[in-house]
């Protein structure tokens, strides 16, 4: 997840909500996105604000290299830039742009928390050969919330998208919703797509990125750069457009609480182990 407030709000930790819940804190260990051992430990010591100046020169070795496999997710600190690259690369597209706008029903409020949630596009854009990201998960259709690939088809009728493994996808429309009681009070549907090739740091967080090109010289808030690096699975799928001293800074509150946290973890580990094995079961 990550590691700074999202619109300017707050921390979630700070809720009345997580502070009512009296929550047993279990610590996470295991990596999913990262299997280079040498990029998690730079992420780890990033997190924990003991980036070296040994490991910093991996990254430092990043700036400019230039991504051959696959093209590069484009990261910036702010939307600006993301929507000029974006506009820029599908004006360059040839042929027609069609448009798919939102459907919405519900409550104005509830609809607007879920278009601001929501990765999709109130309209989205597309020409044949735009790049493109998809920000849901479904695992029936074969791809995932930052599978990325390219719009081989698309009309009034059908979008269809071929990822870069190759998988040929008919995209369905998607729907997201807020529920109460079994009843839908707000829903909004759209094709689960982004033009991709440019996203800001923030709309980035939960994604997972075989390449990105990261642009953070522009970095404004503590903990942008950690989110914006632990995107990529590997060192090698990391491009460095630019940095700041800022990029790499953590928040102090947010280190304390991490150290609480574990500490917590640990307890409720060593509680957990000492229990019987019919109070485990029951």
């Amino acid at each position: 997840g990550g590691v700074y407030p999202a619109n300017g709000g707050g921390f979630a930790y700070r809720s009345l909500a997580w502070q009512n819940l009296g929550l047993k804190i279990c610590y996470l260990e295991a990596q999913h996105r990262q299997q280079d051992k040498l990029y998690l430990s730079i992420l780890n010591a990033i997190r924990d604000n003991e980036l070296t100046p040994e490991l910093g020169e991996y990254l430092q070795a990043r700036l400019g290299k230039k991504i051959k496999v696959v093209t590069p997710t484009k990261l910036y600190t702010h939307n600006v830039d993301v929507d000029a690259e974006n506009e820029r690369e599908l004006e360059k597209l040839p042929g027609e742009i069609f448009r798919y706008p939102m459907a919405s029903r519900g409550g104005e409020k509830m609809v607007e928390n879920l278009k601001n949630g929501c990765l999709a596009p109130e309209i989205l854009k597309l020409k044949h050969g735009a790049r493109v990201m998809f920000v849901k998960n479904n695992q029936e259709e074969g791809y995932a919330n930052g599978t990325l690939g390219e719009v081989t088809i698309c009309n009034r009728e059908r979008i269809v998208v071929k990822t870069v493994k190759g998988k040929i996808i008919t995209v369905p429309l998607a729907s997201w919703r807020i529920e109460e009681d079994g009843k839908v009070k707000a829903e909004i549907a759209q094709y689960p797509l982004r033009l991709a090739w440019a996203i800001t740091v923030h709309k980035s967080q939960g994604l997972s990125l075989d390449a990105a090109e990261i642009d953070l010289s522009q970095a404004f808030e503590s903990g942008m750069g950690y989110v914006a690096l632990s995107r990529v699975r590997t060192l090698d799928g990391l491009s460095l457009k630019g940095l700041s001293p800022q990029a790499f800074r953590i928040n102090d509150e947010v280190l304390k609480v991490n150290h609480d946290f574990r500490a917590e973890s640990g307890r409720h580990v060593r509680e957990v182990s000492a229990l019987s094995k019919a109070d485990k079961e029951a």
